[in-house]
């Protein structure tokens, strides 16, 4: 005798439906973390030059959709003076500038974040990214290495989505 399915009715398959969505926003999206590593001879990641100096560097095979970058930068303060500054992130050696903005010069944390597509570089074995910062204002000689006020910078977080 032929057997045949039960049809679910609509609120059967709403509630099917509903905890499989739970159960994906529990799992949340796969991430993959990417390292940085430290470039600056003066240390960790002060840099007191006035033109674009790598402070941190990673490479990275491009296999997701995009990479997603927090950084941090701050200031020195030179006697009373503060010093003021630029960052930009770029891959491929200085190929592409993927983002750039200012440091205040005021002591406050600057917090950007920049996301890199990576659908343009998916094709090649590797990709570099760099983070690079400059002294654009402030004092020009004394403090951290004696050049003048240093820009510290860090990534927070560094994840390929």
């Amino acid at each position: 005798m032929p057997q045949y399915a039960k049809q679910r009715d609509p609120m059967e398959r709403l509630a099917i439906l509903e905890e499989r969505l739970a159960l994906l926003e529990r799992v949340g999206r796969t991430t993959s973390e990417v390292p940085f590593f430290p470039t600056s001879a003066h240390g960790l990641f002060w840099e007191d030059t006035s033109a674009f100096a790598t402070t941190w560097e990673t490479i990275i095979t491009p296999r997701a959709a995009a990479v997603s970058l927090g950084l941090v930068f701050i200031g020195d303060l030179v006697g009373s003076t503060y010093t003021g500054g630029a960052w930009q992130v770029v891959v491929n050696d200085g190929a592409a500038v993927v983002g750039s903005g200012a440091v205040p010069a005021s002591g406050t944390y600057a917090l950007p974040t920049v996301s890199i597509d990576l659908g343009p570089y998916r094709g090649a074995p590797d990709l570099k990214i760099q983070i690079q910062t400059r002294r654009t204002s402030g004092a020009t000689t004394g403090g951290k290495f004696g050049g003048g006020g240093a820009i510290g910078s860090a990534p927070r977080f560094a994840r390929q989505l």
